[in-house]
């Protein structure tokens, strides 16, 4: 972006407009939090089989956000920098979330087409490779798009614009989660798992396209001499030593993003699973006959839609809470309404880790939704208050590492834990699913006592 473009003033309607594409991106991610354990598991995924799965995630965004942060920031094209990016990256996404509830299917269809026997887990690499596929792509959109905020918005609203991108993320996971268990609910109508996945396909791309149409990017276009075009290749120490050399501030709030991703991941990852074996007390069946999955198979749709509610009810929270945090943000202060969300994430977290009443469970995920709405708006406000104009995407790339990262831990330590903590039932083995909750807690808390020692960075807003 020109250094000399004034940004003009965002009103609330440009600023829903502005969220609607990221509305569809998490409808997407939604759709893959909660249904992908079942699907994986009915394949043969036990919960470390699982974690390693949800590696896709971490390593496609250490290695594609900070990749594609910086092409972004030094793409030329008539369509401009972010918007193919945003468009190819949920096309692409919707294809594999059409095929991942499908892979089991389709590995039959393969081995009966040609008269083959393949491999029993030849379902369950097909389903991981297409997790692969759909988490690299948001990846490819979800980088460009948060660059978009300091590209379009001025820097007093972008504590703003961030709530607005958390109040669509709420919102999209809100009507993802929700969807299912409403039918059930108002019509007795079950909706599948693969059309579930098709709508969430949909909702990415149909809202993709309408913000690449309506978001105006400002013109990039320069004359650059040969010596700037050899300065804007992309290296990615080079970009890592700038991003630390913004400011000693900036350390302190990539370790906090660290110790909050990893009780973020820890719900994220492993609630749905949560919810079927320690609150519904349904046995593992990653490893039991085909007529155990059948005696389950209700109980666990069930369980399942329980895990939306749930979710839902999780993100109508962060729904409702995301402008407010905004504003009080703006007038206290970023870290102070940030620690006080993130602790009150935590002891949700100890509550869920001691109770399986229902009831209470949804209460506890209510109140975990105040800490999802600060932690998806406003650790980006405190960093952008640094961001260099022209560096915006790499930035946002760099520092998805520190949200990336931490998932590496929970998908292989966590992961790994929880599959030691077996314990036998009357039909099979269980494990220990709300062990997740403590490690989460405990992690929690120690991000919200780094993020009491940010020094913030002041910005007078104009009159």
């Amino acid at each position: 972006m020109d250094n000399n473009v004034e940004l003009k003033r965002f009103t609330t309607g440009q600023f829903l407009n502005f969220a609607l594409g990221f509305f569809g991106l998490q409808f997407a991610w939604q759709m893959r939090i909660i249904l992908s354990g079942p699907v994986t598991e009915n394949l043969g995924a036990d919960p470390l089989i699982y974690g390693l799965i949800w590696l896709a995630g971490p390593f496609t965004g250490m290695i594609v956000q900070p990749l594609i942060g910086a092409l972004s920031d030094r793409t030329r094209t008539i369509f401009g920098r972010r918007r193919p990016y945003l468009f190819l990256g949920a096309l692409i996404s919707a294809i594999a979330l059409w095929i991942f509830p499908n892979s089991g299917i389709i590995a039959e269809k393969i081995g009966a087409h040609y008269n083959f026997q393949l491999p029993d887990m030849t379902g369950l690499i097909i389903a991981a490779v297409m997790i692969w596929i759909i988490d690299a792509c948001i990846n490819v959109a979800q980088g460009p798009y948060r660059a978009l905020v300091p590209d379009v918005v001025p820097p007093q609203q972008h504590s703003v614009a961030n709530s607005y991108m958390s109040l669509s993320i709420g919102l999209g996971s809100v009507v993802a989660a929700g969807i299912a268990p409403f039918l059930k609910w108002a019509f007795d109508y079950q909706m599948p798992i693969p059309a579930q996945f098709v709508m969430a396909a949909l909702a990415f791309v149909l809202a993709m396209t309408w913000t690449c149409i309506t978001i105006k990017e400002h013109s990039t276009k320069k004359n650059n001499t040969q010596e700037e075009i050899q300065e804007e290749k992309f290296n990615f120490w080079h970009s890592l030593r700038e991003f630390f050399a913004l400011s000693p501030e900036v350390s302190k709030i990539c370790l906090m993003q660290f110790f909050t991703w990893i009780g973020t991941m820890c719900l994220l990852i492993n609630f749905t699973q949560y919810a079927i074996h320690t609150v519904f007390q349904i046995p593992d069946l990653s490893d039991v006959t085909d007529i155990a999955k059948e005696v389950f198979e209700n109980k666990t749709l069930i369980a399942t839609n329980f895990s939306s509610v749930c979710f839902a009810v999780f993100n109508l929270v962060c729904f409702f809470v995301a402008i407010p945090i905004g504003f009080l943000s703006a007038k206290y202060g970023n870290k102070k309404v940030h620690v006080i969300s993130v602790l009150s994430m935590a002891l949700a977290y100890l509550g869920m880790g001691f109770t399986h009443n229902h009831k209470a469970v949804i209460l506890l995920m209510a109140l975990s939704g105040i800490g999802w709405a600060s932690i998806c708006a406003l650790p980006f406000a405190m960093l952008s208050q640094y961001i260099k104009s022209g560096t915006e995407g790499s930035v946002m790339g760099i520092f998805n590492i520190f949200i990336a990262g931490p998932q590496v831990l929970v998908c292989t330590v966590v992961a790994w834990i929880i599959n030691n903590a077996a314990f036998k039932m009357p039909v099979g083995i269980n494990h220990h699913w709300e062990y997740a909750f403590f490690i989460g807690a405990a992690s929690l808390i120690i991000a919200a006592v780094i993020a009491a020692s940010i020094k913030e960075k002041v910005i007078l807003t104009s009159r």
